[in-house]
């Protein structure tokens, strides 16, 4: 260890610098992650299990820009009493689903903090594709966006950009 600190002091004297990797140096064990907590929650229906994109998996799965319009939808739907902008679920693209022989593939490899990964399962006997794409943030890969038909658009970002009726964040309460 003392070799380590000592090497690291001469280094910085001498004005080099050493590249430091990612904490996570693969961007698929985040979707991975966020899988296993998916998993999770759809074995226990109604339960306690949270979903990928609630707290307190949010803001470690996802890049701010992500994880700040998932907050929003989430207090959109509190003070609502009403469905946001995320349906269906973006991890199967459907109401109902399972996550059976997931598959994970870097399908466009790690390049100046950008990759994607698509994730391939079957759902009650149906093959599924969903695709995410990464961002390294904070030196982790983070989910900048998941490919799935949600609200009518392609995607989950465009889905959560869509307006909404009322909401703190709008400044016009929401009726019950």
């Amino acid at each position: 260890m003392q070799a380590w600190r000592y090497t690291t002091i001469a280094l910085v004297w001498l004005g080099l610098t050493v590249p430091v990797m990612a904490a996570d140096s693969s961007p698929e064990k985040t979707v991975q992650e966020a899988y296993r907590i998916e998993q999770q929650a759809l074995a226990k229906p109604g339960s306690s299990a949270k979903a990928p994109w609630d707290e307190p998996h949010r803001d470690k799965l996802f890049s701010k820009k992500l994880a700040a319009l998932l907050a929003r939808d989430m207090i959109y739907q509190e003070e609502a009493g009403d469905m946001g902008n995320i349906d269906p679920d973006p991890f199967t693209g459907s109401q109902d689903a399972q996550v059976k022989e997931l598959q994970l593939t870097v399908t466009s490899k790690p390049a100046n903090g950008r990759a994607e990964v698509t994730a391939s399962f079957r759902s009650f006997g149906k093959r599924t594709n969903i695709r995410f794409r990464m961002i390294e943030e904070d030196s982790d890969w983070k989910i900048d966006n998941i490919f799935v038909p949600v609200g009518g658009k392609d995607n989950i970002v465009d889905a959560l950009n869509q307006p909404y009726d009322c909401g703190s964040f709008m400044q016009k309460p929401c009726q019950r």
